[in-house]
């Protein structure tokens, strides 16, 4: 296969842009690259068949929790790291290099990483990680010591959240060293590249134009590679402290003595008033990237020469890259689906026969089959109809993303006009008190008819109460469960009449869903009966049959 031609000829209609031409080899030299294994070089190995045990314990791990998919490894280091520093309490300067050789092996017998691939050399670059985060933490943890018994309880709850928070960061920095990806490390580039030159802000609003091109790179990375919380915090942890790479002494005493200011700094950034127009715009260029290099990942060098030779073939191209996106994104929206409604039945099953039947019965309440049937039902019914409908693309949405890949691809169609964002709206106390009051009234009519309805059909008010829970829970899980179909959509959705009404009943109800979402992820009964009574005495079975194999392997050869 020969290399794509990059040099413009003077006769071309059209002209690829530099960043898509370098793009375009990237892909090219990435699909075609020699894999070079150094048969010399020490690799991470453990046993294929205990590993089997550690790998369906996490899948069983991550079918009770509800987080993305991709972003099981990095809460799988973080899980990790907790109980090796947090729980088994090493925290020692100079015991990196053992934390890292835990954390590899436990990935790699997770199936997180490939086993007998890894060399070991990977766990020095870990360990200098792990070694810096460290000598951070110590140096942090102690500034919550002295303090009053009027405030033990308060300071108790920060140095526990701020320990978590110093975990996620060193979480985040290692999952960015296991997997190097070259072809989304160019995308990211380019996008950021494109997007800071084109987002700009009104002449008359310029108070956050010194955060414009970090939001720009945080909006880049919390839509097209969907970083969570602890990775943006990350982000934005290295832009304030450029010396984290390598840092002295004092550099690491600099930062925990301000790192209170410096938490709050980046809790502003990721709550900053430019984020939500930020990824209201970039969502769509996400899109345009992603069927982009859905497109060259087909054939580089056959695209490339097909569309310099017949332009007007892009649109078919693109056309069929988006289409394929989208089925895949739909595909993946049953799956997800389907495997949250499976959790959601156990969840629900799980409180009829512990809660609410005892519950029922505890305060003399009659147990209606009814109830209890539609209450374990329901939920999953509910995500299943909602999944059912999702609303699928049109002809219109198709087009538009077409003319979206264009205008990234090609010099001639590059957008004109800039993106400007409009300054948050600020409204005054009055309007706000009044739509406040307005909403919350909302939420008493909305929960009010459900109530009423239920009545009616002898729903005793434990039964109603669950019902609830489940029914805000799985509105608000539903909308999560959408976001990879429904964020292909880049027409704006045309507003009638039932929408309006919809969103009127509907919105209290999912905003409780949210609430509820978040503080039940804490309390997650599966997630803390498997993290903090089953993995700890599992993870040291595994190790205690991992060192069995060994020895067994050992005296076999001893008598061979």
């Amino acid at each position: 296969m020969v290399s794509p031609h990059l040099n413009k000829k003077k006769d071309d209609s059209i002209s690829f842009e530099h960043s898509i031409r370098k793009l375009f080899q990237v892909i090219y030299r990435e699909q075609n690259k020699e894999e070079k294994v150094n048969e010399e070089e020490a690799k991470i190995r453990v046993s294929e068949l205990i590993s089997k045990m550690a790998f369906y314990y996490e899948k069983i791990r991550n079918a009770v929790d509800y987080n993305e998919e991709h972003l099981h490894r990095k809460d799988a280091i973080l899980r990790i790291l907790k109980r090796l520093i947090v729980i088994e309490g090493i925290v020692k300067i100079g015991k990196s290099e053992e934390l890292a050789s835990n954390l590899l092996i436990e990935l790699i017998r997770a199936g997180y990483l490939p086993n007998n691939k890894i060399p070991e050399s990977k766990i020095d670059e870990v360990a200098e990680i792990i070694e810096k985060h460290i000598r951070l933490r110590n140096a942090v943890i102690p500034k919550f010591g002295d303090i009053s018994k009027q405030v033990e309880k308060l300071v108790i709850r920060e140095k526990r959240e701020m320990g978590i928070w110093l975990l996620g960061l060193m979480a985040s920095e290692i999952e960015s060293i296991l997997e190097k990806d070259k072809v989304r490390e160019t995308v990211v580039s380019n996008m950021y590249d494109y997007l800071r030159d084109n987002v700009k802000l009104p002449t008359n609003f310029s108070d956050y134009e010194k955060d414009r091109q970090l939001q720009v790179y945080l909006a880049v990375h919390r839509n097209y590679l969907k970083f969570d919380y602890d990775m943006l915090s990350f982000i934005i942890f290295k832009y304030y402290n450029a010396e984290w790479w390598m840092p002295k002494e004092e550099d690491v005493a600099k930062i925990a003595h301000n790192i209170a200011a410096l938490r709050k700094a980046i809790n502003n950034q990721l709550a900053h008033p430019l984020k939500k127009q930020m990824d209201k715009h970039i969502s769509r260029y996400t899109i345009y990237y992603q069927v982009l290099t859905d497109m060259i990942s087909d054939d580089p060098t056959g695209v490339y020469e097909k569309i310099k030779a017949k332009p007007e073939a892009f649109p078919a191209l693109a056309n069929k890259a988006f289409t394929n996106r989208y089925d895949a994104a739909r595909k993946k929206l049953w799956r997800a689906g389907l495997n949250s409604i499976v959790y959601i039945f156990i969840t629900k099953s799980f409180f009829a026969v512990l809660l609410e039947v005892p519950a029922n019965k505890y305060f003399g309440e009659e147990i209606n089959p009814l109830s209890l049937g539609i209450n374990i039902l329901f939920p999953a019914g509910l995500l299943f109809l909602v999944i059912l409908f999702t609303r699928v693309s049109s002809e219109a949405n198709n087009k538009k993303v077409i003319r979206g890949v264009s205008e990234i691809t090609f010099t001639e169609k590059k957008r004109q006009e800039p993106i400007v964002l409009r300054k948050p709206l600020s409204r005054n106390p009055i309007a706000s008190l009044l739509f406040g009051l307005i909403y919350t009234v909302t939420y008493f009519i909305s929960f009010g008819l459900i109530i009423t309805a239920l009545i009616q059909i002898n729903f005793t008010w434990v039964s109603i109460v669950i019902f609830l829970f489940f029914l805000a829970f799985v509105s608000f899980f539903s909308i999560r469960i959408r976001r990879s179909v429904k964020q292909m959509v880049v027409v704006e959705e045309k507003e009638n009449i039932i929408g309006f009404f919809v969103d009127f009943f509907f919105i209290p109800i999912i905003s409780a869903g949210k609430w509820l979402s978040h503080k039940f992820s804490k309390i997650n009964v599966f997630v803390f009966i498997l993290d903090f009574i089953i993995e700890t005495p599992f993870k040291v079975l595994v190790e205690i049959a991992e060192q069995w194999t060994k020895y067994v392997k050992e005296r076999k050869e001893d008598i061979v």
